[in-house]
């Protein structure tokens, strides 16, 4: 019996949790060989090119409004990938920066209250305390003594959360009104040419970090094979390669549980890091992912109640 698109997208989305996750992996082995902030800005640049070459016709056709929407999606989004990847470069344990920064998804929310006046669900609220105890097993040990790595991956949720919000209202048609007072509608802006648009933008900003902060030269005297294949396999699997299936996977049907879905990506990187690094945490470590994960799942709860609901029915229907 052939799957439906409904099951395809939510088989795909999986697979794209699954290249998020070995991204991780991609990426830890490329900063232990050479600056952490350069090799951002060559994943982005190679990624965000291949879907450039994809989305050409899509491309032209842009009005400057919207180009401009989305570098500034982009600007946001390389500022986090900045402290995101200097969060990877200090980190002790993969699987625990996966956690932390996955507190994106319950501070989007909150950003999207304080900052655009948008209303939210009552399980937003219930997920925060949550969030901020299991943050709290992460940070505590020893007093209040968080590692740099931590601080870090923390920055990064919080400017990942404004991203998330940005990047969502340049992709949904929106009326505003502007400074005049008038009414004006915002055109919203085709996910592949956002996507790379965004992608060369964060490219482009670690590139002039990197250009003022880091020293090139040992890299490229000293630039392998070996270095070449992480960069590559980070740009194309879990950068161009992973947004361009999570595009199509949510195009295939609105009912879709992709947002349910993507949660699972820390949960994927902590037992990568347990297989490829040897990773190991302590009980209290343990307890604090826990946390954040209850946090990510309170937070979605209507989704996931809805998701129960179309899985549990389908069986009936068949």
């Amino acid at each position: 019996m052939p799957l439906s698109n409904t099951h395809k997208s939510d088989l795909l989305l999986v697979v794209v949790t699954l290249m998020a996750a070995i991204s991780w992996m991609f990426s830890k082995e490329a900063v232990l060989l050479m600056p952490p902030l350069m090799f951002m800005a060559l994943r982005f640049l190679l990624a965000g090119s291949v879907l450039a070459v994809i989305a050409w016709p899509s491309l032209r056709k842009l009005s400057l409004d919207q180009v401009k929407r989305s570098t500034g999606v982009g600007l946001v989004f390389g500022v986090a990938m900045s402290c995101w990847v200097m969060g990877l470069f200090h980190a002790t344990h993969v699987g625990e920066g996966a956690f932390l920064t996955s507190l994106g998804v319950v501070i989007v929310p909150v950003i999207a209250r304080v900052v655009f006046r948008e209303e939210q669900p009552l399980s937003t609220w219930f997920a925060i305390p949550v969030a901020v105890s299991g943050l709290a097993l992460l940070s505590l040990k020893n007093g209040f003594r968080p590692e740099i790595g931590q601080l870090f991956f923390v920055g990064a949720a919080f400017i990942f959360a404004m991203y998330f919000t940005l990047n969502t209202r340049a992709a949904n048609q929106r009326t505003v009104v502007n400074r005049r007072g008038e009414t004006v509608e915002k055109h919203r802006v085709p996910a592949l040419p956002l996507t790379s648009i965004a992608l060369l933008t964060v490219g482009t900003v670690t590139l002039v970090e990197s250009t003022l902060l880091e020293p090139w030269t040992p890299t490229l005297e000293n630039f392998s094979g070996v270095l070449a294949m992480w960069i590559i396999a980070s740009a194309v699997v879990g950068t161009a390669g992973r947004f361009l299936l999570q595009t199509y996977a949510q195009s295939l049907s609105a009912h879709s549980h992709g947002v349910v879905i993507l949660v699972l990506e820390p949960v994927w990187v902590a037992l990568f890091a347990a297989g490829w690094f040897s990773e190991s945490m302590t009980a209290t470590q343990l307890a604090g992912c826990g946390l954040i994960f209850l946090a990510l799942l309170i937070n979605r709860w209507g989704v996931i109640s809805k998701a129960v609901k179309g899985w549990t029915r389908k069986p009936k229907s068949a």
